[in-house]
């Protein structure tokens, strides 16, 4: 058996989410398809994160196992033919040890959220971004963001279906900037909870648009309570960036 690495790049519009759901499409039942099309065997496929219905990936990573004569280019041509017409491309494919495992030797993960702060409609972007109307102060955005920083207790900003042993994550960068019309919400961290990046940028907006201060934002994090929260932000505009990795855990 060869263990094979995965890149990959997706639209999540169409899927319920990463993991397979009984209610639905998924990304991982696609690209298991795919493989078996291609080989004719049934595998497994581990991924660096799950998303949810409607989360974007930029760079997911994920691993299986298969026993195969095709190289690792060929192997990623015939699974991107496999795919079709899904709006799902592996960007890389390699050999990793066997050891390597896409989530367990994740060391930090990196989550992007798009805004689009105008009026009109969207266009282009539509599920793509999360369009927001009234005009937002990005600068008290990321003032307040930066009180998450740090290791916290963050059950406010967690699914109540999370299925995380503990609420406790460590924060290790936020920020927001705007480029025109778009804003950008940056988020990084070893591992995240469920929803909490959506709870995040759901408050962020309250602060961005004058509902909210950062002591506002501090003491909804302070409350360690679902209720503290201001509101989630949408699926459309969250994209999974990167999963990081030690040099010495990806060698063959």
């Amino acid at each position: 058996m060869t263990r094979f690495a995965l890149t990959i790049e997706y639209d999540g519009r169409p899927f319920m989410g990463w993991q397979h759901q009984d209610h639905g499409p998924s990304v991982q039942q696609a690209l298991e398809q795919a493989i078996h099309k291609i080989t004719g065997q049934t595998v497994r496929i581990f991924a660096a994160g799950r998303t949810d219905a409607g989360v974007h990936a930029l760079a997911m990573r994920a691993h299986f196992d298969l026993e195969t004569k095709l190289s690792a280019f060929r192997l990623r041509e015939g699974i991107n033919a496999g795919l079709r017409p899904n709006p799902i491309a592996v960007l890389a494919c390699d050999i990793v040890d066997d050891e390597w495992h896409a989530r367990f030797a994740c060391i930090g993960r990196r989550y992007l959220f798009k805004i689009t702060n105008r009026r009109a409609p969207l266009t282009f972007d539509r599920g793509l971004s999360w369009q927001v109307a009234p005009n937002l102060d990005v600068e008290a955005m990321h003032n307040a963001a930066q009180v998450l920083i740090g290791q916290h207790d963050f059950t406010t900003f967690r699914s109540v279906h999370c299925q995380a042993q503990s609420p406790i994550k460590t924060l290790d960068s936020i920020s927001v900037t705007r480029f025109g019309e778009e804003i950008e919400v940056e988020v990084s961290a070893r591992s995240f909870l469920h929803h909490q990046v959506r709870s995040i940028v759901g408050c962020l907006k309250l602060v961005g648009s004058g509902k909210w201060s950062k002591a506002d934002l501090a003491n909804a994090l302070a409350a360690k309570d679902r209720n503290a929260l201001g509101f989630n932000a949408p699926p459309d505009g969250l994209y999974f960036v990167e999963a990081l990795y030690s040099k010495e855990s990806e060698t063959e």
